[in-house]
């Protein structure tokens, strides 16, 4: 019963989006928004099911590969790990499905998109959610590189979705830059297979030598490409040309998620990642935290300013999971814990940011004043989201950067200090200069522009918010007895 409730979690999106792909003209909305709702509640089930001991299910093998028939290369796995990134992949999938219900109508001042495209709209966001549900689910490296890549197809359409030519050459950039760190990642797959044998996670420690620091470093290089990550960064800042519905799912929950899942994956399947390539993706991790804060003193729109946040965010998690290979297992645990604390936080300021360009048709800090007299409820959502991602008590991401701190604390080297030193500073300038935004944004006076309408926002982006808001609290509640069961 258990393989046949997982499978539907993987099943029922993709029969969602066939169905929203060709439904009617105004009937996408509602096959969309079923389909993600059930998908959810089926993922919080079979993961309350599954806990604490997991479950894993081979499915099918293939022949011609030795060693394929015998032990099976395509099934289902539900761990600890597995399961943070499937809640978030399906409960905020559900929430940006029914928040684009009301960001996708004619009163959108930033972008009103007619029903004839809501088919296209929700049958990619759909397999979006479908694909990351594979990434979460896949039981060995090589089914998780066959959703990886349709990750990767999905988020060109989406973000080219406006088709201007902005959108297009964004589009093209994010799959040109993504599936370059892709064939890395097949590369490790040939290697480890014809070393091996097998796909299984814990195959690269099984490595000897320089073919292990070899695999783990391509590994490496596949997460920079698709978590953004210094040097193969630019793609993430150009793609806030999507709606923001899907900028919000892309950065909380989806494909840039995928990238540190995977290492996470590899270091605590094994715990066998060499020294060496700890170091440089320790050290890459804190350059690119680094570089991202730079940046966001010199952004006007709004999207582009998370964007980088984003960024930085995914480089805690991969700092988490560099530190948990160079003998730290809290720190490891920390990283796991900031991908679903981080996506709670992330979703409600991009969905924040969707609610006020929706509104005003802006989404410039320099151009927007006194938000807050006329939107009380996304106001305080921003702020929410700020106190969560920033990691103040009690919200979110405080949980996840004590245990990253922690241990950092562990290191015998002049690299915990570093690490703190980076980590505090990110931390308070962050906080600091995204209320400084919000102050610009929300407080002071508001006067009505004169060239436009300011219609009500919609129910379903008012409950998606208010949900996102308590995500911000809940979140490390569900995260972390999952997480402490992360062990070598």
């Amino acid at each position: 019963m258990l393989t046949l409730a997982l499978a539907l979690v993987l099943v029922i999106p993709v029969a969602g989006a066939v169905m929203a792909g060709v439904a009617r003209v105004g009937e996408a909305r509602g096959v969309a928004l079923r389909a993600a709702l059930v998908t959810a509640l089926l993922a919080i089930g079979v993961s309350w099911v599954a806990y604490p001991a997991g479950y894993r299910v081979m499915l099918a093998g293939l022949p011609w590969l030795e060693h394929g028939s015998s032990a099976g290369l395509f099934g289902l796995l539900l761990d600890p790990l597995a399961t943070i990134l499937l809640l978030v992949a399906t409960v905020i999938g559900f929430l940006t499905v029914l928040y684009s219900g009301g960001y996708l109508q004619k009163e959108n001042q930033e972008h009103s998109v007619g029903a004839e495209h809501h088919g296209r709209f929700y049958f990619w966001l759909l397999a979006f959610l479908a694909s990351m549900v594979g990434v979460a689910t896949a039981p060995n490296f090589l089914q998780l590189f066959v959703f990886w890549e349709l990750t990767t197809v999905c988020s060109w359409s989406l973000i080219s979705f406006y088709r201007s030519p902005s959108s297009l050459r964004a589009g093209f950039k994010a799959i040109l830059m993504t599936h370059a760190g892709g064939l890395f990642f097949m590369a490790a797959l040939l290697v480890m297979f014809v070393k091996t044998g097998s796909f299984d996670f814990d195959a690269p420690a099984r490595l000897d030598g320089n073919v292990r620091g070899a695999v783990y470093a391509f590994l490496m290089i596949a997460a920079w490409g698709k978590a953004a990550q210094v040097p193969l960064n630019t793609w993430l800042p150009d793609a806030m040309e999507a709606p923001t519905p899907i900028s919000a799912y892309l950065h909380a929950a989806a494909m840039v998620k995928a990238g540190v899942y995977l290492m996470a994956r590899a270091v605590s399947s094994g715990w066998a990642m060499p020294e060496g390539v700890g170091l440089v993706m320790a050290i890459m991790a804190l350059v690119t935290i680094l570089i991202a804060l730079s940046f966001y003193f010199v952004q006007d729109d709004l999207k582009r300013l998370l964007a980088y946040s984003t960024i930085a965010h995914l480089g805690y998690v991969l700092l988490g999971v560099a530190i948990g290979a160079l003998g730290s297992p809290i720190a490891l645990q920390g990283g796991a814990l900031h991908i679903i604390c981080h996506a709670f936080g992330k979703a409600t300021l991009f969905l924040c940011v969707g609610a006020v360009a929706w509104k005003t048709g802006s989404r410039s800090i320099a151009g927007l004043r006194g938000i807050a007299r006329i939107m009380p409820l996304t106001a305080t959502a921003y702020f929410v989201g700020v106190l969560a991602v920033t990691g103040i008590p009690p919200f979110a991401c405080f949980w996840s950067k004590f245990m990253i701190l922690a241990g950092a604390m562990q290191l015998a080297s002049p690299l915990g200090p570093v690490i703190m030193a980076v980590v505090l500073i990110e931390s308070l300038v962050a906080f600091g200069w995204m209320l400084r935004v919000g102050q610009k944004v929300f407080l002071g006076p508001w006067t009505p522009p004169a060239d436009r309408p300011l219609h009500p926002l919609p129910v379903s982006m008012q409950i998606a918010l208010v949900a996102l808001i308590a995500g911000c609290l809940v979140a490390p509640v569900v995260g972390i007895p999952l997480v402490h069961r992360i062990v070598p």
